[in-house]
């Protein structure tokens, strides 16, 4: 996939500009969203986005349309995951909900620089050593172990980054508005909302963790990998106001997370085989024998597991809603 530094700029420029529209549109005058103006964003970032997949399909081939497709829908299920700790994190601190679209918004710019960062690191390292394949496989099932297994259920207000923050910087008890800061007697002091900010930051970082090996499981364009991290991070905000009540409903989310990053993981350690150079794996010599998993089969995968752990969750959430009202 031929991609000139001149498309770059282009993309990270546009890129930027949607945001900065979006900050200055929507989140400068702090108010909560209304379900309708939620969806109407929600519904034209989606299609922007299942546009610009077309369009690499179009011009570059749809081998790389289809591994656009299945990094953006696996992106976007990680974002929604991201979702449900960034409210847990926003209970924690008490955000009051005309404040949550700046908190959302700073998050999600943190979340797009830390995930182009993984991906500039990514990129040369599978430039330069293939045997990167088998430390992102196992990563990706340990992830995968730890989504099935590990809990959400943590109090962000009382986590050790933000407890290091809050021992070096003078803290308020209540929030002045949206700031950050604030002068009181003549001496300044941090608002919650730094806090809370600082906390977004920190669950940003453990997600790009899961985020870019997991994409890189299934292209190893990093034009692909920045553009479906980019969509599904474009929309975020609007969607957590959309379907903030359903996040609790979608209780088999992270075992559907689980399934899809160990699929990945599974993928990558058969890609490393197949372009292995490792001297003590089959003498340094590939395993051709090993297939790689066609991007067809990983697209449907994918999209099958994200309906199943959502119709899932959904049929569960009703069953005890039915149980409860009988009781």
């Amino acid at each position: 996939m031929a991609v000139t530094p001149l498309i770059w700029i282009i993309t990270i420029g546009v890129t930027i500009l949607f945001f900065v529209y979006e900050f200055f549109a929507h989140v400068r005058k702090p108010h909560e969203p209304t379900i309708a103006e939620s969806a109407r964003w929600s519904i034209f970032y989606v299609s922007l986005a299942l546009l610009f997949g077309v369009g690499i399909g179009l011009v570059s081939g749809w081998t790389y349309g289809g591994e656009y497709f299945a990094g953006y829908l696996t992106e976007k299920a990680l974002s929604i995951d991201n979702l449900f700790v960034f409210l847990i994190v926003m209970a924690g601190f008490a955000v009051p909900k005309a404040y949550q679209q700046k908190v959302l918004m700073i998050g999600i710019i943190i979340a797009l620089i830390m995930r182009g960062a993984f991906i500039a690191v990514g990129a040369a390292l599978i430039e330069n050593y293939s045997w990167i394949f088998y430390l992102m496989g196992a990563l990706l099932l340990f992830l995968a172990y730890r989504q099935a297994f590990g809990s959400h259920e943590s109090d962000p207000a009382n986590g050790k980054v933000v407890g290091f923050a809050r021992r070096i910087l003078p803290i308020t008890d209540t929030y002045h508005g949206d700031r950050l800061s604030v002068k009181i007697d003549g001496k300044r002091f941090f608002t919650p909302m730094l806090l809370t900010i600082v906390a977004i930051g920190f669950v940003d970082l453990v997600f790009a963790v899961d985020s870019i090996p997991a994409i890189y499981g299934l292209t190893e364009q990093a034009y692909i990998v920045f553009t479906a991290n980019a969509f599904a991070l474009m929309g975020l905000r609007q969607l957590f106001f959309l379907i903030g009540g359903l996040l609790e409903r979608l209780v088999y989310l992270a075992q559907g997370l689980a399934v899809i990053l160990a699929f990945i993981g599974v993928k990558l350690v058969f890609h490393a085989l197949h372009v292995n150079e490792l001297p003590f794996i089959n003498g340094g010599r590939h395993i051709d024998w090993i297939p790689d998993i066609p991007i067809w089969f990983s697209l449907l995968f994918i999209a099958a597991t994200i309906t199943v752990a959502t119709v899932a969750s959904l049929a569960k959430t009703r069953r005890d809603a039915r149980a409860g009202i009988e009781r």
